[in-house]
């Protein structure tokens, strides 16, 4: 379904690498019991990130369905998000 460039993938990949790496930081805060504002706080850095994403991703999907007037594509993406 979705055609992208390898460049544009790397770039999900790098941004879905970042995500990890704030997981991981948040893994070893809460092993460390740090004060749990700032655990919260990265909480919201890393769904934020990972929304943000997301987003991107399903936006490029979308473009490219739209594109190629795919619509069961386009369908497929809608019913997906629905289940969000």
């Amino acid at each position: 379904m979705m055609v992208t460039t390898r460049s544009s993938m790397n770039d999900v990949i790098l941004r879905l690498k970042r995500v990890g790496g704030q997981v991981e930081g948040l893994i070893r805060m809460i092993e460390r019991e740090e004060e749990c504002a700032q655990i919260i706080t990265q909480f919201q850095a890393a769904k934020a990130a990972l929304e943000n994403t997301f987003s991107l991703v399903l936006q490029r999907n979308l473009k490219e369905c739209m594109s190629h007037d795919d619509s069961k594509s386009v369908e497929k993406i809608l019913k997906l998000i629905a289940k969000r």
